[in-house]
């Protein structure tokens, strides 16, 4: 009789390197924790409850949608508490609860298991549930009139709202270490630029993101910005500002590098993470919202898996 072996075929990858979600999730977290505290330091306990809160439901909705769908308890690797900091870390302290609640929800539930949990998500989770409260809410993103009652020994007008509206001569209060020290308004999680490099380059060194797609959104803010200053240094702010303010530093480490949502191949990356930033600043400078980052990224997660495909050839030749 022969002797015959069951044979199992599945998905790839078919190595594994021994990293984890659960890993990756808490360490992410890690990273992020010095701008979260930041914030949570300079504007007090609104914001504390605004990321308690954005934590809390996160794990909430995952919970509920494994009962529901009868999955596997998920909650325990971490990625909805990643999910839920992130989220908070772009908003402004004074965000109502029911904003946090139903960007939760549209995070957790429609950017991540709609299209069938980690790995499957096409557009980064935190990103949809921002994008969704700034089309329909827009007004709780004016970090001009959202932080209004906050009184915290520096000028508290919205940098890049002031180079929108008023030019260069709107930001001149601003320098470039008040920017890299978090003395900014704007979201509650970043504004502290240092931290959040310092957590960047760290999530770097371990390997949990990739350089190429960091340092080439930032050199895409640098370059455009740059050609944009040069053509009217009166209207058009320079490179420097527009890397130390909005969501541009939290964009290049933190959400721009999300696995499902980026591409995997070197220069596909490159070419991911100069079109983000490119984008931006066209936003920024051209475009009818104040900070292109949550769009740019989006943008970019469209047309991912038509950079991936993007390879160098094959050495040798056919014979």
């Amino acid at each position: 009789m022969l002797n015959q072996k069951k044979l199992i075929v599945s998905h790839a990858p078919f190595w594994h390197d021994g990293s984890s979600i659960t890993v990756r999730s808490y360490h992410t977290m890690l990273a992020a924790l010095p701008a979260a505290l930041f914030g949570i330091f300079t504007y007090g306990m609104p914001a504390l409850g605004v990321v308690s809160l954005s934590v809390s439901f996160a794990i909430i909705w995952e919970l509920l949608i494994n009962k529901v769908t009868k999955r596997t308890i998920s909650i325990g690797d971490g990625n909805a508490a990643l999910i839920g900091l992130l989220f908070a870390m772009l908003l402004p302290a004074t965000s109502p609860w029911w904003l946090i609640v139903t960007g939760t929800f549209v995070a957790v539930v429609i950017g991540k298991h709609i299209y069938g949990g980690i790995g499957g998500n096409p557009f980064n989770p935190v990103l949809i549930g921002i994008a969704i409260l700034m089309v329909a809410w827009k007004d709780f993103f004016d970090f001009n009139e959202a932080l209004v009652n906050y009184d915290l020994g520096f000028a508290m007008v919205y940098p890049l709202a002031a180079a929108k509206h008023l030019g260069t001569s709107g930001i001149e209060a601003f320098s470039t270490m008040d920017l890299l020290l978090g003395r900014q308004s704007g979201g509650i999680g970043a504004t502290f630029g240092l931290g959040l490099i310092l957590g960047g380059i760290y999530l770097i060194i371990r390997g949990f993101i990739r350089w190429e797609i960091s340092v080439s959104f930032l050199a895409g803010v640098f370059v455009t910005a740059l050609l944009f200053h040069l053509s009217d240094p009166s209207l058009y702010a320079g490179p420097v500002f527009h890397l130390l303010t909005g969501y541009t530093l939290i964009g290049a480490f933190f959400l721009a590098t999300e696995d499902s949502s980026s591409p995997v191949n070197f220069i596909p990356m490159l070419i991911y993470g100069a079109g983000i930033g490119i984008m931006t600043v066209l936003i920024r400078n051209l475009g009818f919202y104040v900070d292109g980052v949550v769009f740019a990224i989006l943008l970019m997660n469209l047309i991912n898996p038509i950079c991936d495909k993007i390879r160098p050839k094959a050495l040798g030749k056919v014979v």
